[in-house]
């Protein structure tokens, strides 16, 4: 390998690798505390086994929250270790976020296998993901971080506060009108999802900054540069519910159009001009079949909702660089943030 090569940036990939690793072993350990069932179904849900314990490959998230936590750490001038508890809090969290969801919203298949629920039952999942709720709180005031830890902690239950409202109004979205008085906005639908994706996005940066030493007003900025990243992140997560492959996504094509869930991309179509055709299939009171799926699919990207959405997803990503590039960083730290955050926008890395 050229000296050029050994000196290059690491790329997106990399970062989230070695967020992986040095998180690993504190993950386990602290999942491992659990009741040996609820610990089963904690490592499962995490990628890590299969139903009855056996290792499982290839099941396991990218660990983008681990990886903000620990450069958020480094950001502060901390060694990224320094920002390990917070990478096992967040992750926890976001954990225990999915096996609620799944079930909210009935989802059947989690990164291509059968969800908690579905494995092992509607009951097991609930416990389980309570479970790693309170491990979450537990594992960051556990930190040895000092006086920093109850600031960390308040900055968890006020994201953990967040996602709750987010997701609150994520399901009340689903009885309301697609178009007319009480159709959901845009505006309502970027709060919805700075709340239910952006507050631990942005959770994960500022907790890695607080115990890495950071003063507060720095981790507020990388809060609001981690909501920003969480509204894109969530649209892009949008535009792979109804255009993603199932072999990337690990869900079934056109799911979210399939279930009737208002998205960025579909409210956007339904308030452009082209939007009638859209709203009147929509307005149907049958669910919407193979046939039907296709054509909404359509519809939305001939209405131009594709191409708003990915102009807003865009747009947020500039507001959280522009964040980023306005804070006192690592000249290193920051060249990996930024990394990182522009490779999260199509979710391919």
């Amino acid at each position: 390998m050229s000296p050029t090569a050994l000196q290059s940036p690491p790329g997106a990939p990399e970062i989230l690798r070695r967020g992986r690793a040095l998180v690993a072993p504190a993950l386990t350990q602290a999942v491992g505390s659990l009741h040996p069932w609820v610990a089963e179904m904690a490592c499962y849900a995490l990628g890590h086994c299969e139903v009855g314990g056996a290792p499982a490959t290839g099941a396991q998230g990218k660990g983008v929250r681990q990886a903000l936590a620990l450069l958020g750490a480094e950001a502060a001038g901390g060694p990224a270790e320094a920002g390990v508890p917070a990478a096992v809090a967040v992750e926890l969290v976001h954990t225990f976020s999915l096996l609620h969801d799944d079930i909210m919203d009935g989802d059947a298949l989690r990164r291509g296998r059968p969800a908690v629920w579905k494995a092992y039952g509607t009951g097991p999942a609930v416990l389980a993901g309570d479970a790693l709720f309170a491990l979450a709180v537990e594992t960051l005031a556990a930190a040895p971080a000092g006086a920093r830890i109850v600031c960390a902690v308040r900055q968890l239950t006020t994201a953990l506060g967040d996602l709750v409202r987010g997701q609150a109004d994520d399901l009340l979205f689903a009885g309301r009108p697609w178009t007319g008085p009480g159709s959901v906005g845009v505006a309502e639908y970027e709060a919805m999802a700075e709340g239910k994706t952006g507050a631990l996005l942005g959770a994960a940066l500022a907790l890695g900054a607080q115990l890495g030493g950071a003063p507060g007003e720095m981790a507020a900025v990388l809060d609001r540069a981690g909501r920003h990243l969480g509204v894109a992140f969530q649209i892009a997560d949008d535009l792979l519910g109804i255009w993603g492959d199932p072999a990337v996504t690990g869900k079934p094509v056109h799911g979210d159009l399939r279930q009737g869930k208002k998205t960025l991309p579909v409210l956007a179509a339904l308030k452009a001009p082209g939007g009638a055709a859209l709203a009147q299939l929509l307005a149907s009171e049958r669910a919407l079949d193979d046939v039907g799926v296709r054509r909404a699919a359509a519809l939305v990207e001939r209405a131009g909702g594709r191409a708003a959405a990915e102009r807003e997803a865009r747009r947020h990503l500039a507001s959280a660089e522009e964040l980023l590039a306005g804070a006192t960083l690592a000249p290193d730290v920051a060249g990996r943030l930024r990394t990182l955050v522009s490779s999260l926008a199509d979710r391919t890395v």
